[in-house]
């Protein structure tokens, strides 16, 4: 399996919002992130830091429902 890539809260966020993710408020340090699916929403909240921890890219990554492939590196 590869790595995952080090990745900053704002690329993180252009993901997201490339996979049809909303910014819809930042409050401090996070930007929150949404996304309507038929009849429910996926929330996500992300930390606007320069370098994410991988647990909480991880975190991201499982709330977002979004394949893994997008955040790892390229072999």
């Amino acid at each position: 399996m590869p790595k995952l890539r080090v990745l900053s809260g704002r690329e993180v966020c252009d993901i997201l919002a490339e996979h049809g993710f909303e910014e819809v408020r930042r409050r401090g340090s996070h930007i929150v992130m949404q996304k309507k699916t038929g009849d429910s929403t996926i929330t996500v909240p992300v930390p606007n830091h320069k370098e994410l921890r991988p647990g909480t890219l991880r975190s991201i990554i499982r709330q977002s429902r979004l394949p893994r492939s997008l955040f790892e590196t390229e072999q």
